[in-house]
């Protein structure tokens, strides 16, 4: 009988732990602010149309919700990089908090007031504290355990701002959505009647309550995170005069450069997707507000479910391989969006939310690997590309409105995924030259 020794045994190579000893309380909080910036992300979509119906619109008019929204994340991700770079990651959360639940309490007086430039005003306020939730959340998620694990950690936490998104989607669609719709002939008669101003008072203060609640809620939250005690990560607690990078450092990390790129296009095809998916179920099959509304939401679970998924996944796969298949799949699916308009297109575009999800907390992770003290400022450049969700939500809209189809608009989409599709195809080729170049 021969006994085989442990030292002829070639040691398997350890998983690194997703979430390390000691951190999983502010990890649990932290990864709930995904949650709760997700819900008024998603309130937008309802709130475009909303707008359109209470305040007479067009929908390029109705898409300056979403160039109100992310102007907040682009204006303010760099002062939130440099709070942080001073006080620490746990600052730019509370801070962030703060101005969140500032947002959603300014649409009581918009409301009063009723006059649309007020609602951009209060949605500004509210993008400028979620620049500092993303500012701080996406790295401090990264950072706080192994290198290794940091891509399928970050889409592991972001996996539950979907679960957001369905519960802004759902909230929209059953306190803001009225189910009424008129025709032409019933707003001529409201008008002949005097009646047609009370109506749209009535449907303009319905997106009150919702803000009202989401406003205490991130209250609360941000005196939780106050007194919890957050661990020291990687760049924080660095002493007087010590470098926390600079930003003409960035230059040589063509990878990042790349990944503002992506993002940008990634921000635009998820926005310009979701803002304008009611409209396209209503052009493309003619199905009623609260039908498109419910729809959705479903396409917000695909979105979820694939999160969910691919944080499992890439236990097996690369972050970049996983994002370039996923990539080449919503191309064809969004072609078929853009040719076949109709309930095939729609199931389309339907679909594209699954294979989308991998795509915002991979780019992220890949475009601030190995940036060490720069991290925080490439961080907070990553998230100011968010602005593609502001630039490419109104131009779907003018395309809608001057060739009368939406489904024409999706081509924006199309574009933006064959753009990702490059990225995730030569990174790692990219990332292999510059570490070469780095030694």
């Amino acid at each position: 009988m021969s006994i085989s020794s442990t030292e002829d045994t070639p040691a398997e190579p350890v998983q690194p732990r997703l979430i390390p000893h000691g951190v999983l309380i502010p990890f649990v909080l932290v990864t709930a602010l995904f949650f709760l910036w997700g819900v008024p992300n998603n309130l937008n979509d309802v709130l475009i149309r909303q707008f359109m119906k209470s305040f007479a619109l067009s929908r390029f008019q109705a898409g300056l919700v979403q160039s109100a929204f992310y102007m907040g994340y682009f204006l303010l991700a760099t002062p939130a990089a440099l709070l942080m770079r001073r006080f620490g990651y746990k600052s730019g959360f509370v801070t962030g908090l703060l101005l969140f639940s500032a947002g959603a309490f300014l649409f009581w007086p918009a409301a009063i007031i009723g006059r649309y430039p007020y609602f951009l005003a209060a949605l500004f306020v509210i993008a400028s504290g979620l620049s500092f939730l993303e500012t701080a959340s996406n790295p401090f998620v990264a950072q706080i355990g192994d290198s290794q694990s940091a891509a399928r950690r970050l889409n592991f936490a972001q996996a539950f701002n979907p679960l957001g998104s369905i519960a802004g989607a759902l909230v929209g669609t059953v306190f803001i959505f009225s189910g009424i719709e008129l025709s032409g002939s019933q707003v001529a008669a409201m008008q002949a009647a005097h009646t047609y101003t009370a109506y749209l008072r009535t449907e303009t203060m319905r997106v009150v309550a919702p803000y009202m609640v989401l406003g205490v809620v991130t209250i609360l939250w941000a005196v939780l995170i106050a007194f919890t005690r957050f661990p020291v990560v990687a760049g924080e607690g660095q002493a007087a005069g010590e470098s926390h990078g600079r930003f003409r450092e960035l230059l040589g990390y063509p990878t990042f450069l790349f990944a503002i790129v992506a993002q940008f296009m990634y921000v635009g095809a998820q926005v310009g997707t979701w803002s304008y998916f009611i409209q396209y179920v209503q052009d493309s099959t003619h199905q009623h507000e609260k039908i498109a509304g419910y729809l959705l939401t479903g396409t917000l679970g695909a979105f979820g479910i694939g999160r969910f998924g691919s944080s499992a996944i890439m236990r097996f796969v690369r972050p970049d391989r996983l994002m370039a298949l996923y990539s080449l799949i919503n191309i064809l699916l969004v072609a078929i969006g853009v040719i076949f308009p109709g309930w095939v297109g729609l199931w389309a575009i339907f679909l594209t939310s699954f294979f989308m999800s991998v795509m915002y907390p991979t780019i992220f992770a890949l475009g601030i690997e190995g940036l060490g003290r720069n991290t925080k400022i490439g961080g907070s450049l990553i998230v100011m590309s968010i602005v593609g969700g502001g630039v490419l939500t109104p131009l779907m809209g003018w395309i809608s409105q001057e060739t009368h189809r939406i489904s024409l608009a999706y081509g924006v989409p199309l574009l933006c995924y064959c753009v990702i599709a490059i990225y995730s195809l030569m990174w790692r080729r990219m990332q292999i030259a510059e570490t070469a170049n780095q030694h």
